[in-house]
């Protein structure tokens, strides 16, 4: 049996012809040369050296790329002064409904119940709200009565249960759709028990 002729290497085909190889795996598919590639040298150092160089520049880059991608992703979060802005929109939608009946399960635009009144208010706003005023409660994050200010809603409880809610108006007074028979009006709060949420 004839022996295959061996290059200067000692594997059967000559260093150019390996080269030839990595250069056309990096071409077609993006990917560093493997063990059996040989490195040319850029100035001085082993070619493991310069595999471990491109693997931290690879590793850099795609940390670069997911930080990209995760600010191009992230929502901003509203200023105060856009939530102000907000609020004090919706506390004129509210009372540009004066007048309007009551309708259990209404939502507007010309009858509402009460969690309906500030779901629209809101809404028209540009801040959406959950249906029910424990919910909106829920959503709303909590401020003290001493940080109330006009466009806050205002959450009337019993025993633990958010029963009733509203859009404070400054002075103690709220605009709501009180109850059946009634409609959406001014009105001086009427008991201690509420707690004040801000729609962020």
């Amino acid at each position: 049996m004839s022996e295959r002729p061996r290059g200067a290497n000692g594997t059967g085909e000559s260093p150019t012809g390996r080269l030839r190889q990595c250069a056309s795996d990096e071409a077609g598919h993006h990917r560093l040369p493997t063990k059996g590639c040989a490195l040319p040298a850029y100035g001085s150092g082993s070619p493991h050296r310069v595999r471990s160089r491109f693997s931290r520049l690879g590793a850099a880059s795609a940390l670069t790329s997911a930080a990209v991608a995760c600010t191009m992703l992230a929502p901003a979060a509203a200023s105060p002064a856009q939530a102000a802005t907000h609020s004090a929109k919706a506390l004129r939608i509210a009372a540009s409904k004066k007048g309007a009946p009551y309708q259990y399960g209404a939502v507007g635009p010309h009858r509402f119940d009460c969690s309906g009144l500030t779901l629209y208010a809101f809404g028209r706003a540009g801040k959406q709200l959950p249906r029910t005023a424990d919910a909106q409660f829920r959503s709303a994050r909590r401020i003290s009565a001493a940080e109330r200010a006009p466009g806050d809603l205002v959450f009337f409880h019993s025993a633990g249960h958010v029963y009733h809610v509203g859009i404070y108006a400054g002075q103690g007074k709220i605009w709501h759709s009180p109850k059946s028979g009634s409609v959406v009006r001014l009105e001086k709060i009427w008991t201690e028990a509420v707690r004040y949420g801000r729609v962020g």
